[in-house]
């Protein structure tokens, strides 16, 4: 199966690169020829260049992990956001429909608006508050409406090799004597490596549609914190803070 992969620079890309190869040195079942990018070398906003270069390479399916992801620049850089989240999306499914091949869109829990108490499932309606959100949302949208061989899997708190919370903490204790995190924001951590299985063995079927992939269990930035500076055997003042008093641009 002929993969092409985009932001493969990213924390999941670097990591679904990984499996991959794990897999064909294994030489069991499926092997997989990779065709791995980043904007260096295929800009998913330039239309044309997205159709030459799937043209060229004809995967089976790509998996699109490229995304613009500062999620409060994104609130004054709306255009940006816009057109690599969902202008970017788009081009990618359109070009694969057009070869008849598969989509793999990554999202995010964004999409929701987050005030709900229970667990949000794929049939859920959108209602995003912030414009990484509102991009990501119509991101799927396009997904959806321009190639019924699309898988959209929402995904939420990512940590891997790369740039996360998890890399965060870690930067933050060596340059302070105290740690603030919120408290009230909570979410499902969710490892890259976990992940990646989960996406690869999706596009190996025809289960089209919507999916929600996120670790189980729950906590939030504070407690997740906490628990990372635990298992590091770093011992540090950690105090709660609410969302408001962190005053971040994009509403959460």
């Amino acid at each position: 199966m002929k993969v092409l992969i985009t932001g493969c620079q990213g924390q999941l890309g670097r990591e679904l690169i990984r499996q991959f190869g794990q897999i064909n040195q294994k030489g069991q079942g499926h092997r997989f020829d990779l065709v791995a990018t980043d904007v260096g070398g295929l800009d998913i906003t330039d239309t044309g260049q997205v159709r030459t270069v799937v043209e060229k390479e004809r995967p089976e399916v790509i998996i699109n992990t490229a995304a613009y992801t500062k999620v409060d620049a994104c609130e004054t850089e709306e255009v940006k956001a816009f057109w690599i989240n969902a202008h970017g999306a788009r081009n990618l499914s359109v070009a694969t429909y057009d070869i008849g091949a598969k989509i793999l869109q990554v999202s995010t829990d964004y999409v929701f608006n987050g005030m709900e108490k229970s667990p949000r499932r794929e049939y859920d309606p959108l209602n995003p508050l912030n414009v990484y959100g509102r991009s990501k949302a119509l991101g799927e949208q396009l997904v959806i409406a321009t190639n019924p061989r699309h898988f959209v899997v929402r995904t939420a708190w990512l940590y891997g090799e790369g740039h996360n919370f998890v890399q965060t903490i870690l930067k933050l204790v060596a340059e302070k004597k105290e740690l603030k995190v919120v408290k009230d924001q909570v979410g499902s951590p969710t490892s890259t490596v976990d992940l990646a299985r989960c996406i690869i063995d999706l596009i190996q079927t025809e289960h089209y549609g919507i999916y929600h992939g996120t670790c189980e269990g729950e906590c939030s930035w504070y407690e997740f914190a906490r628990r990372i500076l635990e298992l590091k055997g770093i011992n540090i003042k950690v105090t709660p803070i609410s969302s408001r008093e962190l005053n971040q641009t994009a509403k959460r």
